[in-house]
């Protein structure tokens, strides 16, 4: 009853003002080489950061339907911090044009004259493949008269006006209209997504199975898990991802099961057949997302390359994986579905290549190259943990000692009452 999305629920405030602390961290890869890349060299990569944002979460446009459902649109605040922070929003970061190489790699198979006129587009702009931008112009937004040349030349091939920033649109937005199921009627069905934005199933990717929304909305899900696995839709990922089970453990005295991903998450359908989906792939260990990001080419991985073909950690320079820094899991209370500590963990990727006809792609040879990787990251503390505890371990330890504390007393009890019953009656 406490875990039902219910306003009369101990866990309805929970849901609706999330109050655990989450922390954005994110990680850049400058190149050092950008010179050298141009002319066919391997990538040299240094990681910047974190630079760490303070990120509150909040439902508005609650409704409840009588199908059992409620939906509702969760926003995202995020708040520069400093102090968690190795560097300022204002440094300076040397990477990848984003918007040049990628519409070079988008353009690849047009007609010549148009990659006759971006090539002009780029020498009148003074467009370089490489820029030198701050942390908060590459994350938040930066205006490029690029954008206006490109919809000139290709109209539609960028849907955008304006600013462009990697994570232009993470602030200050909500991640779809989510339908969850409330489990009054069933509460094996508690937090399991109905609908997203209206669709039962997505269409960016190949196959039925791929496109499928399944499992929660990745905040809580069914009470009385099962040490298997667990299933999440993910926006920002725009499919739906399995964790697996990985061992059970306790988290500041509540028991949990952790679940990481598994090797095949972001496998190739070569490795993994199920995900042939997800194609047309490259290597095992990024997923291709440019049919959800605008149709540019774009990957997303574990950080670092981890739990990927490590011919891709090769050709680049500066990638370290290990799973103790890239490894992502989730912590979760079995008995309720709620999760006590997390770090969700993504890198993201631009294929980059030399495209015939357009200038200073000439030379670059063909490379996945990281230019982010973010922790998404929280833990219940404080009051609420204090609660949980209470509630979900102390008492339960209490109860149960106190049951053999009454069974102990009961036995004499008992045997005294046998004697009293065997005695003969006195007249």
């Amino acid at each position: 009853q406490n875990v039902r999305i219910d306003p009369s629920s101990i866990s309805f405030q929970m849901w609706k003002d999330i109050p655990v602390p989450f922390y954005l961290s994110v990680h850049f890869f400058e190149v050092l080489n950008p010179k050298q890349v141009l002319q066919g060299a391997k990538p040299v990569l240094s990681q910047r950061g974190p630079y760490v944002y303070r990120e509150y979460r909040y439902k508005t446009n609650i409704t409840f339907h009588d199908n059992d459902t409620v939906s509702f649109l969760e926003y995202r605040h995020l708040y520069f911090q400093p102090r968690l922070s190795n560097g300022t929003e204002d440094e300076y970061i040397v990477v990848p044009n984003i918007l040049m190489m990628g519409a070079a790699v988008m353009m690849e198979k047009l007609p010549d004259f148009m990659k006759l006129l971006l090539s002009g587009a780029l020498a009148t702009l003074k467009q370089k493949a490489f820029m030198n931008r701050t942390v908060g112009e590459i994350l938040w937004g930066y205006e490029d008269p690029l954008i206006d040349a490109i919809n000139l030349i290709v109209p539609g091939l960028i849907p955008f006006k304006g600013k462009f920033g990697l994570f232009a649109d993470f602030n200050n937005s909500n991640s779809g209209l989510f339908t969850v199921y409330t489990g009054m009627k069933n509460i094996s069905q508690v937090h399991m997504v109905d609908s997203w934005n209206g669709l039962k199933k997505v269409n960016y990717w190949r196959s039925s199975q791929c496109n499928m929304i399944n499992g929660t909305a990745g905040e809580m899900w069914p009470p009385f898990m099962s040490p298997t696995s667990l299933e999440f839709y993910s926006p920002d990922a725009c499919r739906s991802m399995t964790l697996v089970y990985e061992q059970s453990g306790k988290f500041k005295g509540v028991p949990t099961y952790r679940f990481v991903a598994p090797k095949t998450l972001f496998a190739n359908g070569t490795d993994y057949p199920p995900n042939e989906g997800f194609c047309p792939c490259l290597q095992s260990g990024i997923q291709n997302v440019s049919t959800c990001r605008l149709n540019a080419p774009m990957f997303i991985s574990h950080p670092h390359f981890y739990n990927a073909d490590p011919s891709l950690v090769d050709a680049v320079e500066g990638l370290n994986p290990s799973k103790e820094q890239h490894g992502l899991f989730l912590d979760v209370h079995p008995m309720t579905g709620i999760p006590m500590n997390c770090s969700i963990k993504l890198q993201l990727n631009l294929y980059i290549k030399e495209v015939p006809g357009i200038l200073q792609t000439e030379k670059i040879k063909p490379v996945v190259l990281p230019l982010l990787w973010f922790a998404e990251s929280g833990s219940i503390e404080g009051s609420v943990l204090k609660q949980f505890y209470t509630n979900l371990v102390l008492l339960p330890s209490v109860l149960d000692y106190l049951q053999y504390i009454l069974l102990g007393l009961s036995v004499p009890l008992i045997m005294a009452a046998a004697v009293l019953m065997a005695m003969p009656k006195v007249s």
